[in-house]
């Protein structure tokens, strides 16, 4: 198949898979790229990626053909009780912040691009083991761009390698053995609320980043920064107070976003909206509001 790119025809591709999917591949993974996408091109009949270009851009089956893409390259490398210092925060710290200040709308918790569903699954446990559900009414909604990705995720059943971090005594609590799997406890399922979402859709993003804390961790490391910038502002444009962001350890928005501050929260590092994001947003939506009297 890739004797048969014309020259320029993969940066063609490749600058639209990134403009629909946020995912960026430098000339170094163009080829990886490519790799993932022939066994597409071929099932379509197509002898080149130029036609599988026109396709993706112009044809009116697009949008079918862009789900079969986003499932493609997705990357769903993610297991439970990873990065748990963010969690722990969340439970033990900023929930009983928010208990403190609450104004009588349920606590809202979005786990953006969720892969197969491990981390919001691991909120729903931490949540369950802290008595929270108990006590006040919590939203836990997990989105990704994948429905591949969503359809495991919402099946709830698992594999060993999805529990090399979690403790044998969590493991043993919150699931029951199912053949050579583990399916998830029902009720624990039942906490989370599933959705298709790509991060660089305004309108997607919008429908679910009306919540208090925001999870969106390790999906910017396969972004630019431009994207990155793009993205976190429209979480900031949508999100609650009291507005924290929670994003993988090995990223980080100095130096590309001014919207979040970032924060020591007991063992973690996490963002919080900043004053003057906040304010210029309420004044844009006095003005809107104005503007529709």
């Amino acid at each position: 198949m890739e004797q048969l790119v014309p020259a320029g025809t993969e940066i063609l591709l490749r600058d639209l898979i990134q403009e629909r999917t946020g995912m960026l591949y430098d000339n170094e993974k163009v080829n990886l790229l490519l790799d993932k996408l022939s066994p597409l091109v071929i099932e379509r009949g197509f002898n080149s990626f130029l036609d599988y270009y026109y396709l993706l851009k112009y044809d009116e089956q697009a949008d079918k053909e862009w789900g079969q893409v986003v499932d493609t390259i997705a990357v769903q490398e993610t297991f439970f009780w990873r990065e748990m210092d963010q969690i722990h925060a969340l439970v033990d710290i900023l929930i009983p912040e928010w208990l403190a200040k609450r104004n009588g709308r349920p606590l809202r918790i979005w786990s953006a691009a969720c892969a197969t569903g491990e981390e919001p699954l691991s909120i729903a446990m931490a949540l369950a083991e802290g008595g929270w559900f108990d006590r006040i009414p919590i939203e836990i909604y997990a989105t990704d761009a994948s429905g591949a990705a969503l359809r495991k995720a919402e099946a709830g059943l698992f594999r060993d390698r999805a529990f090399r971090n979690l403790p044998l005594a969590m493991r043993n609590k919150y699931f029951e053995k199912e053949g050579n799997a583990w399916r998830i406890n029902p009720q624990i399922k039942s906490r989370v609320r599933w959705g298709l979402a790509n991060l660089v859709n305004k309108n997607e993003v919008a429908n679910f980043a009306d919540a208090h804390f925001i999870f969106c961790r390790n999906v910017f490391i396969y972004f630019s920064s431009d994207m990155i910038r793009r993205v976190v502002r429209t979480f900031a444009d949508h999100i609650h107070r009291p507005a924290y962001l929670f994003v993988g350890v090995s990223e980080s928005l100095l130096k590309i976003s001014n919207d979040f501050d970032l924060l020591n929260v007991g063992n973690a590092f996490v963002y919080q909206l900043t004053a003057s994001s906040q304010q210029a947003r309420d004044e844009a939506k006095a003005l809107s509001a104005k503007g529709q009297e």
